[in-house]
C-alpha cells in the first residue's frame, strides 16, 4: 500500500459528501489572545457521530465490491472508529459488526449500537478485542476496517484539509491531535499538496499525549516503534504504535510533533467548554492545550483541529475536575488546626474575606498526619485561578496556619 495523493484525497472527498457534515470553523479570541495570532477551531466534535472518524469509514466502505459488501465489515475499537464504521456500513446498506471490549463505555456502546452495529464484546485490553475482530474475518470473510493504516482511510480523513483550506485560505499552521496517525496524514497530505499548487507553505504541527507519544519516540528511530502507554485522559489518541503509512507521511509532510500532558489537556476542555461553549473530548482538545502551554510559537492565522466530541459525562465530571485542580481554580488543602472551639470558623472566615468559596469540608479528630492535641481539617475551595489561589494560602499562613495544597487525583 503506498499514500494517498492529492487526487485521491479530493475524490474521497465527492464519495463522502453525502454523508458527513462540513464542519464549522469558528474564531476563537481568547486563544487568539494566547497566542498572539488569529486562531480557528476546526469543528470536527459536531461531525456526525460526533468525530472525523466517518470520513475515512465512509470512504473506504464507498470502494467496497458487490461481493465484498454482502459479507459484511468488521472493526474493533471502543470509540469513535466504532461509531464511523457504524454510521458509514448502516448508510451504505451494509451489515457492521463491531467488536469492543468489556468494560467499554455505555455512551460510545449505547451509540455505536444505535448506528446499527452487531457489537461483540470481547476481550478486558484491546489486543485480545482485536485478535477476535482478526477471527471473526477469517471464519466470515466480512472485511477488516482498520483505523488509521490504509490508504483510504487517511484519504477520507484527509478531506478535513480540504474543507480546511477553504474556509481559512489564509492559514499558515494547522494544528492536529495525533494517535495512530490517520488524520494528521491525511490533513499534511492535502495541505500541503495543495499550498505547492498555490506557490506557499503551510505548517502542521501534530500534539500527542505526553503518555502515548509513539510518533516521537518512532521520529527519534527512523521507523515506526511500539512503546508502552501510560495511563492518560486522552484514550482516543493513546495508541502504541504508529500505522506504516502514517508513519511515512509524518516523516515526510508533518513539520513539527508536540506532547501535552493530562492536566494541559484537561485545562484546555474547560477553556473550550467555557470560552467556545464547545464539548470536547480530551483527545481532541490536545492542539487547543499546546497553545496554552505556550508550545506553538511564530504560527501566524492557525487553525486548531478539534478531532471529536465524545465524552462520557460522567467521565467529563472528573476531568473538570482535574482541570480547575491543575490551574488552580479548585484548590484542596490539608491543615493541622488546634483542637479548641471556634478554629473551623476563624478559617472559614479567613476564606470567605479572601473571596473563595468553600465546597467541601472534612473535619476529624482521628487522623495519624497530625498531632494528638490537633485536628485534620481538609478543604476543598473554588478560586479565580492561580493568583487569587495564592492570596488565600499566603492569608492562612499569614494567621499562623500551615496548608499543605494538593491537585486532584494526586
Amino acid at each position: 500500500m503506498t499514500l494517498p495523493t492529492l487526487a485521491d484525497i479530493e475524490l474521497a472527498r465527492e464519495r463522502v459528501a453525502g454523508a458527513i457534515q462540513e464542519t464549522p470553523m469558528e474564531l476563537s479570541r481568547f486563544l487568539s489572545s494566547k497566542l498572539g495570532d488569529t486562531v480557528h477551531l476546526k469543528c470536527e466534535n459536531l461531525q456526525r457521530t460526533g468525530a472525523y472518524k466517518i470520513r475515512g469509514a465512509f470512504n473506504l466502505l464507498s470502494e467496497l465490491s458487490d461481493e465484498q459488501r454482502e459479507r459484511g465489515v468488521v472493526a474493533a475499537s471502543a470509540g469513535n472508529h466504532a461509531q464511523g464504521v457504524a454510521y458509514a456500513a448502516t448508510s451504505l446498506g451494509i451489515k457492521s459488526t463491531i467488536f469492543m471490549p468489556h468494560g467499554a463505555a455505555l455512551p460510545k456502546w449505547q451509540a455505536t449500537r444505535d448506528y446499527g452495529a452487531d457489537i461483540q464484546m470481547r476481550g478486558l485490553v484491546f489486543q485480545e478485542t482485536l485478535a477476535a475482530a482478526l477471527e471473526f474475518v477469517r471464519e466470515t470473510g466480512a472485511t477488516f476496517v482498520p483505523p488509521y493504516d490504509h490508504p483510504s482511510i487517511i484519504a477520507g480523513q484527509g478531506t478535513v484539509g480540504l474543507e480546511i483550506l477553504e474556509q481559512a485560505p489564509d492559514v499558515e499552521t494547522v494544528i492536529v491531535p495525533i494517535g495512530g496517525g490517520g488524520l494528521v496524514s491525511g490533513v499534511a497530505i492535502a495541505l500541503k499538496e495543495q499550498a505547492k499548487r498555490l506557490g506557499r507553505n503551510i505548517r502542521v504541527i501534530g500534539v500527542q499525549s505526553a503518555g502515548a507519544a509513539a510518533f516521537v519516540e518512532s521520529l527519534k528511530a527512523g521507523e515506526p516503534t511500539t512503546i508502552a502507554i501510560k495511563p492518560t485522559i486522552a484514550d482516543g489518541i493513546a495508541v502504541s504504535r504508529p500505522g506504516d503509512l502514517p508513519f511515512e507521511a509524518v516523516r515526510d509532510y508533518v513539520d513539527e510533533v508536540l506532547t501535552v500532558d493530562d492536566d494541559a489537556i484537561a485545562g484546555a476542555l474547560i477553556v473550550l467548554l467555557e470560552r467556545a461553549k464547545l464539548v470536547v473530548e480530551p483527545a481532541g482538545a490536545a492542539g487547543v492545550a499546546a497553545i496554552m502551554q505556550g508550545l506553538v510559537q511564530h504560527a501566524g492565522n492557525t487553525v486548531v483541529l478539534l478531532s471529536g466530541g465524545n465524552i462520557d459525562p460522567m467521565f467529563m465530571e472528573r476531568v473538570i475536575a482535574r482541570g480547575l485542580a491543575a490551574s488552580q481554580r479548585y484548590l484542596t488543602m490539608r491543615l493541622s488546626l488546634p483542637d479548641r472551639p471556634g478554629q473551623l470558623a476563624i478559617i472559614s472566615q479567613i476564606v470567605s474575606d479572601e473571596g473563595a468559596n468553600v465546597v467541601e469540608v472534612l473535619h476529624t479528630q482521628h487522623d495519624e498526619w497530625t498531632g494528638i492535641l490537633d485536628v485534620t481539617l481538609d478543604l476543598s475551595l473554588t478560586t479565580r485561578g492561580v493568583e487569587h489561589s495564592k492570596q488565600v494560602i499566603e492569608a492562612l499562613s499569614r494567621a499562623g496556619y500551615d496548608p499543605q495544597v494538593k491537585l486532584a487525583g494526586r
